[in-house]
């Protein structure tokens, strides 16, 4: 801004003049300030991010009880399927709060021995309880009819207190067999409709055909992966919890 001459004024003129002038220049800087929409944020791709959904709510608890696919296995413990399935019902405005009980190398017998301890535990019972085990039993060429009576006494124990669940079900491999396969495929649906349990058939039915959301060891997902099975899962997950009363 160039500087003008004011030869005419006096001092006392001049400061009057400047100082009338900055509390204009303010206020007209106060306007535009209050009147300009604010900036949206940008996300680190460039992209505007959206606002963020408040959470809301009373609090909605899940136990998420399993082996090693729910405790994070060969993953940072922020990447693991309970972690994420908690920030995706939060980003939803879900006022949810997902307990990792994944233990990794836990067969249903391991389950359930500490089942009742778990539940103990809780200051309140949870909202749901969802239940993924047998992937071990099946890796140890478990019967069938073991892993069934396992997870019956289970949902044995969770529907005396109450507590609603979600069934996660595996899928036996066709290298063991047409009989066993039919066997162990089939004890997850069984035992759903007869506890009345909510069902996902295999839940690792939207990755398991692409290697490349799988670790080296070709069990546990990658990140990606579970980002992936979230997806899958999550709108399972919000029907099988009951109305907050």
């Amino acid at each position: 801004m160039h500087k003008r001459r004011w030869s005419n004024f006096g001092k006392v003129g001049a400061t009057a003049l400047a100082l009338a002038l900055g509390l204009t220049l303010a206020a007209c800087s106060d306007d535009a300030t209050s009147d300009a929409a604010p900036a949206p944020e940008v996300a680190s791709d460039g992209v505007a991010a959206l606002p963020a959904i408040p959470v809301m709510g009373p609090e909605r608890k899940i136990i998420a009880f399993g082996d090693s696919l729910f405790a994070g296995y060969g993953l940072d413990p922020r990447d693991s399927y309970p972690e994420k399935l908690e920030n995706a019902l939060r980003a939803k405005g879900m006022n949810a709060d997902v307990i990792n009980a994944g233990v990794s190398g836990d067969t249903t017998a391991a389950g359930l021995n500490r089942l009742e301890f778990t539940l103990a535990a809780q200051e309140t019972p949870p909202d749901l309880f969802i239940l993924e085990l047998g992937g071990n039993d099946l890796l140890r060429g478990l019967s069938p009819e073991e892993t069934k009576a396992n997870l019956g006494k289970m949902l044995t124990i969770l529907k005396k207190q109450g507590v609603p669940v979600l069934l996660m079900g595996m899928r036996s491999p066709p290298n063991y067999g047409p009989e066993y396969q039919a066997q162990f495929d089939g004890l997850y649906g069984d035992l759903a409709r007869e506890f009345g349990a909510a069902l996902i058939p295999f839940w690792l039915e939207d990755i398991y055909r692409e290697p490349t959301l799988f670790q080296a060891d070709k069990i546990h997902p990658t990140v990606d992966g579970i980002e992936r099975l979230v997806g899958a899962t999550l709108g399972n997950v919000e029907a099988a919890l009951p109305e907050k009363e």
